[in-house]
């Protein structure tokens, strides 16, 4: 078990696995690592060295009460890097993940990053505003925090179906799956939970997309009804001139649940050229 120390005197708990040239894996709301264990391994095995860690609040990770902004988290993606200790790392963020790269390449000028990756992402701003007519409007978002207030458990049930596209005439992932994930979600602290909620809604990272000076890749699926294509990456894209989107035609969220294998290709492709 691999714990390092945050500028704050927080732990982090990672995976380390494998040798070659590093990637970072950074997941998503409300997960933990454990849900990149097998793309993770399947990056390892093909030659590469894998950091998956979770994010401060979630996971084996402190607790804190605070932190969940995405200044701290970048800080807290910043001591990954260093506790990696190498010169150049892709970095890979899915959904709420995506914003740790965003703020990271921005406030830490994207020390040490050769490549990045946007699987899902929450870029460039979710909320619905005046300026931002695509964004989901904050009663969306409100719902969702009540849910959790309310009944953590109960609202991650239906939750995760929605996140993995599972429906009467679709079943992409087993109940088990959809079981395992609302159990990763349960270890997170509730303050946790809704303050990563408060920040990956309410965040603006246009401003952060002019930081993006390395080939980018994002992924995205066309039937996401968590993070929708047309408000996110469609947008982001093509706000970075070195990007590429590769649209997964029908995908939902959990992209590395439903599309595991073509993902991994998608990455190895990306990684290697």
């Amino acid at each position: 078990m691999t714990l390092i120390q945050t500028h704050d005197n927080n732990q982090i708990y990672l995976k380390d696995w494998g040798q070659g040239s590093l990637v970072v894996l950074i997941h998503g709301w409300p997960l933990s690592a454990d849900s990149w264990d097998d793309v993770g391994m399947e990056l390892a095995d093909a030659g590469h060295r894998v950091i998956a860690y979770d994010r401060r609040g979630f996971g084996r990770s402190s607790q804190p009460w605070d932190g969940y902004d995405y200044d701290t988290l970048a800080d807290d993606l910043a001591a990954v890097l260093q506790y990696a200790a190498v010169d150049k790392a892709a970095i890979v963020g899915f959904s709420m993940g995506g914003g740790e790269v965003a703020r990271y390449m921005s406030r830490h000028r994207g020390k040490g990053v050769s490549k990045a990756v946007l699987i899902s992402s929450v870029l460039p701003f979710r909320l619905k505003t005046e300026d931002n007519p695509a964004g989901t409007p904050q009663e969306k978002f409100d719902a969702t925090a009540a849910g959790i207030r309310s009944d953590r458990a109960h609202f991650y049930q239906e939750f995760f179906k929605k996140f993995f596209g599972v429906t009467e005439s679709s079943q992409p992932v087993s109940p088990e799956l959809l079981e395992w994930a609302r159990g990763i979600a349960m270890q997170a602290s509730v303050k946790a939970t809704l303050s990563c909620l408060n920040s990956f809604s309410s965040t603006d990272f246009r401003e952060d997309l002019d930081s993006f000076k390395v080939p980018t890749l994002f992924i995205h699926g066309t039937e996401d009804l968590t993070v929708p294509i047309e408000s996110s990456s469609r947008l982001a894209a093509a706000a970075i001139p070195q990007s590429t989107l590769l649209e997964y035609p029908g995908g939902a969220h959990g992209l590395f649940a439903t599309e595991k294998d073509r993902l991994v290709r998608d990455l190895l492709h990306f990684l290697r050229n």
